[in-house]
């Protein structure tokens, strides 16, 4: 079976979590919280094997490197990352709820990739030149496991507004508004040394790519700009005790900035990363 299939079951799937959760979080069957789960980890699964498959492929046509040189496969990956991120905060914080604010960036993701939209390239291509670094695996690695990270904490801060002042009745089956704030806090916490180390692997492989560390590439500054935003959330709490909504705020603008870094530099602004 090809990879791309793999990737089609998995949208699917995804789509399902999202259902499953949701009802999950209107009914409050338990039953049905881990049929939620279980399915959210199918999804991880069928990425795996995916990614798997796509390499043996790569191995297979002689070029050998793993499956994060073009959109596609960064989409893939990205998947990949949340669903696992999820699993992890479900498993710390013994809560699904979680899962139907998170769950829809995955299904988008994937749909975005089994849909062939604007970018999109399912073909396994060799790689080019300036993707030819052992610090490729290195910088996709780090930076897509802090956007997953960044996802997490978006889907937190979704919650928390929507749970804010909100008594009794559907709102008493999400977690305290004090639970969903810690976890948008340790999301970024895990987020902001990996997007750090994205970055600071991404200048090397630049250097070793084009002869520079930095030469303000629209990603690269849309990357910087994200960085900041992250280091004013974690500045802003232990400076000035922001907490609760106006790190909501601040957590939304930091994944609008994230996809933007990531979706709209590559389709709308050319640059040295528009291969990508």
């Amino acid at each position: 079976m090809k990879d791309t299939t793999f990737v089609a079951y998995a949208t699917f799937t995804a789509l399902g979590s999202f259902v499953l959760y949701v009802i999950y979080v209107v009914s409050k069957s338990e039953r049905l919280g881990k049929i939620a789960s279980l399915v959210n980890i199918l999804t991880g699964v069928l990425l795996t094997v995916s990614m798997v498959v796509r390499t043996y492929i790569s191995i297979q046509k002689g070029w050998g490197h793993a499956p994060f040189t073009n959109l596609y496969e960064s989409m893939v990956f990205f998947a990949w990352a949340i669903v696992w991120l999820l699993f992890l905060f479900e498993l710390k914080y013994k809560n699904r709820t979680l899962g139907a604010f998170v769950t829809p960036f995955t299904f988008l993701i994937l749909a975005y990739t089994s849909l062939g939209g604007p970018g999109i390239r399912t073909e396994v291509e060799p790689l080019i030149p300036a993707l030819q670094s052992n610090w490729l695996i290195a910088h996709v690695i780090t930076a897509f496991l802090s956007y997953a990270a960044f996802a997490v904490s978006c889907g937190a801060s979704i919650m928390y507004l929507l749970r804010l002042n909100k008594k009794g009745g559907f709102w008493e089956r999400l977690p305290s508004p004090e639970t969903l704030d810690e976890i948008n806090y340790k999301a970024v916490l895990v987020g902001f040394p990996l997007l750090t180390l994205g970055i600071v692997t991404g200048a090397a492989w630049a250097h070793y790519a084009w002869g520079s560390y930095w030469s303000w590439d629209p990603k690269e500054t849309w990357s910087l700009i994200t960085w900041f935003i992250y280091a004013a959330f974690l500045h802003a709490r232990y400076m000035r005790g922001w907490k609760g909504k106006k790190a909501a705020f601040l957590s939304i603008l930091g994944f609008a900035a994230v996809l933007f870094t990531y979706l709209g530099v590559n389709l709308i602004i050319s640059g040295l990363h528009s291969y990508a």
